[in-house]
């Protein structure tokens, strides 16, 4: 097998743009109003492929989350806009956010889908 260089081994990697959304508290009041729609529009996402993964963000051991993190697909960076701008907390100016492209080279996920009982493993 011969010897991968560091450029040999970049070239293989998955290189994949993804977009990743950080959001903060604009304000207080108004959260747990709009939050059925902000999970609806997350679950929305999710289902039409755009979503890779979000939660909350806990800073320094902390049990309160003190923002969020999105992980969206989208060709362009006015396309990862739009959707972030469409979340329900960022318009009502709820949350403010931050957008920045991820690229992703390494990692991995393993998913057991059981047939027999319809179950899903991710691990």
């Amino acid at each position: 097998m011969p010897e991968q260089t560091p450029e040999s081994l970049y070239a293989s990697m998955l290189r994949r743009s993804l977009w990743v959304i950080t959001t903060r508290p604009a304000r207080g009041p108004g959260m747990q109003e709009v939050l059925p729609a902000h999970l609806d529009y997350q679950v929305g996402m999710e289902r039409d492929g755009r979503l890779f993964g979000a939660g909350p963000i806990f800073e320094d051991g902390g049990e309160v989350p003190t923002g969020g993190m999105i992980v969206v697909r989208a060709e362009t960076e006015d396309e990862a806009r739009a959707l972030a701008d469409a979340d329900p907390f960022h318009a009502a100016g709820l949350r403010n956010y931050t957008l920045h492209r991820w690229l992703l080279n390494e990692g991995a996920m393993t998913v057991t889908v059981r047939y027999s009982d319809q179950s899903c493993v991710i691990g």
